[in-house]
């Protein structure tokens, strides 16, 4: 199977830790980031994915907004000169973990982060980065 996410949700992952915003939320957040630490691809995708699902039959789902697609063109644009190739809806990668270390490297010298400015979880996942990623729900062998 593959679990098909936006590029601003590859950032979002490397420092969830079960906070979101709405307990449906994290259920499906916690059960992305066990399949993706199974081995199962990720497919990008514009627009809403996987992760959004649980906001989509809310009347106030951000999904949409343009401030989360240009999230999402931050995120694709960082993450694609990180890994030395251009990145695009449809393809697929594997988040190994050594694929894994890099990006939150990148994410905690803030190399990869010009897609969070503005984001609510921006301190949050600020602090989860600066003490080393504690508590972190996806993990990869």
């Amino acid at each position: 199977m593959t679990v098909r996410l936006r590029a601003h949700h590859l950032l979002c992952m490397l420092s969830y830790a079960g906070k979101g915003y709405s307990a449906a939320f994290t259920e499906n957040f916690d059960r992305i980031c066990a399949r993706l630490g199974r081995g199962e691809d990720v497919e990008l995708v514009e627009g809403p994915d996987d992760v959004c699902a649980p906001l989509l039959c809310t009347g106030d789902a951000h999904c949409h907004d343009e401030s989360v697609v240009a999230r999402d063109r931050a995120a694709l644009a960082a993450i694609g000169e990180l890994m030395r190739q251009p990145l695009g809806a449809g393809q697929h990668l594997r988040l190994d973990a050594p694929r894994l270390a890099a990006l939150r490297n990148s994410f905690r010298q803030g190399a990869i982060r010009a897609a969070c400015t503005g984001c609510e979880w921006h301190d949050l996942c600020s602090d989860i980065a600066a003490g080393g990623f504690p508590d972190i729900r996806l993990r990869a062998d």
